[in-house]
């Protein structure tokens, strides 16, 4: 039997990305963001979100993509990844979607300019609707996750 799988939905780049609703704590509208020296060009920074410090990935840059300004609609997704919390601006983040496990398939090897390792998979949602999984680990990989630990302490 297919498991039902809940997921945000957030666009970068004109196309439809998901993260499992239990890895996202808050969606957050753009707020002041500190910069950090010495980060990589996608650390844009971090926040201060209601008394904790959390870094902020823009998720363009991270996978490569051509970055554009922030927008009205442009948000802030606080995901929990192991420990720690990081927040990652996308275009707009507007749905939570109900995928059946037995949709989704494994990712091509590049999917809108993004590149699979940070892929889950890819889900088909009615007749022309691609939704793409994003493999959080990968996204926040282990050399990454520890270079933003160092921000917390």
């Amino acid at each position: 039997m297919a498991e039902e799988l809940k997921v945000i939905v957030f666009t970068l780049a004109q196309e439809e990305y998901g993260i499992e609703v239990d890895k996202v704590r808050t969606i957050e509208r753009m707020m002041p963001i500190t910069r950090v020296p010495k980060t990589p060009a996608f650390v844009k920074g971090v926040v201060n979100l209601r008394g904790v410090v959390i870094p902020v990935i823009d998720l363009r840059g991270r996978f490569g993509l051509n970055e554009s300004d922030y927008t009205e609609n442009s948000r802030i997704i606080i995901v929990a990844a192991s420990e720690l919390e990081v927040g990652f601006i996308v275009d707009s983040a507007n749905d939570v979607l109900d995928v059946m496990s037995d949709a989704i398939e494994n990712p091509p090897e590049v999917v809108g300019g993004v590149k699979a390792k940070y892929l889950s998979g890819v889900a088909k949602i009615g007749e022309n609707r691609l939704l793409i999984l994003l493999n959080l680990p990968e996204v926040l990989n282990r050399n990454e996750i520890i270079q933003l630990e160092q921000f917390e302490e």
